[in-house]
């Protein structure tokens, strides 16, 4: 699949009111300056932001908030997972992962519910949360052909091995 220019800009830019945390309004937000040597590190920051902004995208069309997607993307079996395992995957616990569930629990996407053989409290997503899982991870997979469609095969390899090393540096 080729994606033109256009394209690309369509699936990365979306309407810009509120940082990615949906609290700061943009005109009152940080811009971080451009190094003069436009260094790698900035490159590779730039373009983790822009990356999130067009993962966020689908997200605010759909009504849902920054880190939704992480549980709705940790939902993925039918059974649903325990809330050890949700909060391992999402890198959420306590209060704040409880009021995220709340909240999706309220929009019909994700039940509460005991889970497993041990019948543990966790979660699992709804038939409506299934659908929006899905359509998230669409999005994911289309965005991710189009930023990486111009690397070969050994490309692809060698730029993930890249970012995982950097991952590693930076203490992950």
């Amino acid at each position: 699949m080729r994606f033109s220019r256009t394209t690309l800009k369509t699936l990365i830019n979306f309407r810009r009111t509120v940082d990615s945390t949906g609290r700061q309004p943009l005109d009152n937000a940080l811009v971080m300056p451009r190094p003069p040597a436009a260094s790698t590190l900035y490159k590779l920051i730039e373009a983790g932001q822009l990356a999130r902004q067009a993962l966020l995208a689908p997200l605010a069309a759909r009504g849902l908030e920054a880190g939704d997607d992480a549980i709705l993307l940790a939902l993925e079996t039918p059974e649903g997972e325990p809330l050890p395992a949700i909060e391992e995957m999402t890198g959420l616990s306590g209060p704040p992962l409880d009021a995220m569930l709340a909240r999706l629990e309220d929009k019909g996407l994700l039940l509460r519910l005991a889970v497993g053989p041990e019948m543990e409290p966790g979660a699992r997503l709804s038939q409506q949360g299934q659908a929006m899982r899905q359509g998230i991870a669409d999005h994911w997979a289309v965005l991710e052909e189009a930023l990486t469609e111009q690397l070969g095969r050994k490309d692809r390899k060698t730029l993930r091995a890249g970012l995982k090393s950097i991952i590693g540096l930076l203490g992950r």
